[in-house]
């Protein structure tokens, strides 16, 4: 596909207590008592939960009518008294979305948007198209509602922390795979939205990131294949460093006698670009680290460590939205 111009940096405003939080439903349907706790945890962090009725609606699989989810979409854009806007949950649908998106609505009115797994592909489009910072990170129904927020990352994230970071042992779970360092623009999230974007007017633009790859329940074969597909797509020739996440179920069988690590490595190891593996965002079995797609980020990989450390504010304290030159 025919790449794009790569957009200035465009950062919304931060997100303080008091503010109000617009909910949405762009993909699957969901569940009004997990709604509720979602929203109770949000108004404990001191923020003002806000959604239109309609969420709950049902067509299929998917929360509502694709016109319905779009409209949800660009009026919580729209809407003055709405600083950030949060995802209920992923499951399937986003792709509906694309073609209807209106990126000039998005720019003027620059938002916190966040959410993971199907959500990605609102996400990396957002960002390719626009330039927003966007936020790989907690859901309402979800990680919200099960108490599974890593309140450190999100306040960094939202609240525009000038730089920030993690450093993890061997202890921690996370772990090098390709020892290195570098520098490049923090981009990417579900393997399978990302393999799925190529060949389309929508397809990921790699070029110069820290790419950020996870997903849940594939079998190894599967992410091998996914992984192989982006590579021979040319997705990874500009990439500078990739960071997988959790890869939660990620398994033929309990007894396999592989690793997807090692998988995983036979695929990029020999990109000569520092790997690691193991980054809990998405899809996690504990707390959901928050991510801002779009800012530039160090990834450092050694054999006793990983850092991984963001560069710059995601987010600006003024009511108006600051850009940036491009990484």
């Amino acid at each position: 596909m025919t790449r794009s111009p790569a957009k200035p940096l465009l950062r919304a405003p931060s997100l303080q207590a008091g503010d109000r939080v617009g909910i949405v439903a762009p993909a699957s349907d969901i569940k009004a008592e997990s709604l509720r706790r979602g929203c109770e945890a949000l108004e404990r962090l001191g923020y003002k939960p806000f959604y239109f009725d309609s969420i709950l609606n049902r067509d299929l699989y998917f929360a509502g009518s694709r016109e319905r989810r779009l409209r949800e979409l660009h009026d919580m854009f729209g809407r003055d008294d709405v600083r950030a806007i949060i995802c209920a949950r992923g499951g399937y649908g986003c792709n509906y979305l694309l073609e209807g998106i209106d990126p000039n609505l998005i720019a003027r009115h620059p938002k916190i948007f966040m959410g993971y797994s199907d959500i990605t592909t609102l996400l990396t489009y957002i960002n390719d198209a626009t330039g927003l910072v966007t936020f790989h990170g907690p859901m309402v129904t979800k990680d919200f509602a099960d108490g599974r927020v890593d309140e450190k990352s999100w306040k960094a994230a939202v609240q525009g922390t000038e730089a920030w970071g993690f450093e993890f042992d061997n202890a921690s779970g996370v772990a090098t795979l390709v020892e290195g360092e570098a520098e490049g623009k923090l981009y990417g999230g579900c393997l399978s939205m990302l393999a799925a974007s190529l060949g389309t007017p929508y397809e990921v633009q790699t070029d110069g990131t820290i790419l950020f790859i996870e997903d849940v329940a594939a079998k190894p074969y599967q992410i091998d294949r996914m992984l192989t597909q982006l590579k021979l797509a040319g997705k990874f020739a500009r990439v500078r460093g990739i960071v997988f996440g959790e890869m939660l179920d990620c398994m033929q069988s309990k007894d396999q006698d592989y690793t997807l690590r090692e998988v995983v490595q036979r695929v990029v190891g020999n990109l000569g670009i520092p790997v690691a593996y193991g980054l809990s965002s998405g899809h996690v079995t504990g707390k959901n680290i928050t991510l801002p797609l779009g800012i530039r980020a160090r990834l450092t990989t050694r054999r006793d460590r990983v850092g991984l450390n963001i560069l710059e504010a995601a987010t600006v304290p003024a009511a108006m939205p600051v850009r940036s030159a491009k990484i």
